[in-house]
């Protein structure tokens, strides 16, 4: 009975107006960072970014760690990145990419059942379109919530920036090693070559390791760019 007294009294403090204010505060504060999302990604269509969330967010890991970082970052036009790359990106990330809406639903569904079964959250799953998105808004850190964000942010993202675009600067921004960034950056980083000359076994070779940049290397991944290339000939690349 007295812990029901001291509950009741503590609703009664509780100021109406104060949660009101909150509220309001917390509703415009959304508001706001979605507008200006969508601005930068109005700007997005246009100019390639100067930097992403994730290379910031690795900028910022490397104060603490003793490996020096240097980020190599070179954005080029689509015009300047191998068709192989282009396809053999497509088919290791997103063979359905020019189906869908930003979300596969029916890739997302076997992730799922496969997590149910397993017991365990497992990778995979995201479109090239999400994965844009978390890198150039986002972080690397897993979590439910970000992966509403992440949910929510995707329509916007293919609404104003379109397939075509949300490719070419996917290719650019993306992790392709220890503080390397983009396909010009990662071919001339690893085979010593422009992004527009990779070969067909070179860029299913970078493709194969968009995954986990850090810990792979081009070297190590013939066997899954094996997969990637069949998948291109099946995809009619």
């Amino acid at each position: 009975m007295a812990w029901s007294t001291k509950g009741a009294k503590a609703r009664k403090k509780l100021n109406p107006g104060i949660v009101k204010r909150v509220l309001l505060f917390a509703g415009a504060a959304i508001v706001l960072l979605y507008f200006s999302i969508a601005m930068l990604l109005v700007l997005a269509k246009w100019v390639m970014p100067f930097a992403t969330a994730v290379q910031i967010e690795r900028r910022i890991e490397s104060w603490g760690s003793a490996k020096k970082y240097s980020k190599q970052y070179k954005p080029v036009p689509m015009t300047r990145i191998s068709r192989e790359l282009q396809h053999a990106v497509v088919a290791a990330e997103d063979t359905r990419f020019r189906e869908h809406n930003g979300v596969d639903w029916q890739e997302l569904q076997k992730v799922i059942d496969k997590d149910l079964e397993s017991g365990k959250l497992g990778r995979g799953g995201s479109t090239i379109s999400q994965q844009l998105v978390k890198n150039l808004f986002l972080s690397t850190r897993r979590s439910i919530i970000r992966k509403g964000i992440e949910f929510t942010l995707v329509p916007m993202a293919e609404w104003i920036l379109g397939k075509d675009r949300i490719l070419e600067l996917y290719l650019n921004v993306i992790e392709w090693g220890p503080g390397i960034y983009g396909a010009e950056a990662a071919a001339q980083h690893y085979y010593h070559v422009p992004a527009s000359r990779l070969s067909r076994d070179q860029a299913a070779r970078l493709a194969a390791i968009i995954p986990n940049p850090i810990r792979r290397h081009p070297e190590r991944m013939g066997e899954y760019g094996e997969i990637i290339q069949t998948r291109m000939r099946q995809m009619g690349w």
